[in-house]
């Protein structure tokens, strides 16, 4: 019976800790548009890869010109 008034204090300090790190959490905006990282995330890495495809196919047609270059002046 003695280990509840050692408990009920505990759980009452870790309840208004809890409280408090809530408001404290909305107050700085930590909860203000939850999908936007997430999201970010994945476009930029999608724009990376559009860039660098974008950037492979220049590589490849510019390697391709430079072939049929190469031919019609050994013909």
């Amino acid at each position: 019976m003695s280990i509840i008034y050692i408990l009920i204090p505990i759980a009452v300090l870790l309840t208004a800790i809890g409280i408090y790190l809530f408001f404290w959490a909305v107050k700085t905006e930590q909860f203000d548009d939850l999908e936007k990282q997430g999201l970010s995330i994945l476009f930029e890495e999608s724009e990376q890869n559009n860039q660098n495809e974008n950037a492979n196919s220049e590589e490849i047609t510019i390697k391709s010109k430079a072939t049929q270059n190469d031919h019609d002046k050994q013909r």
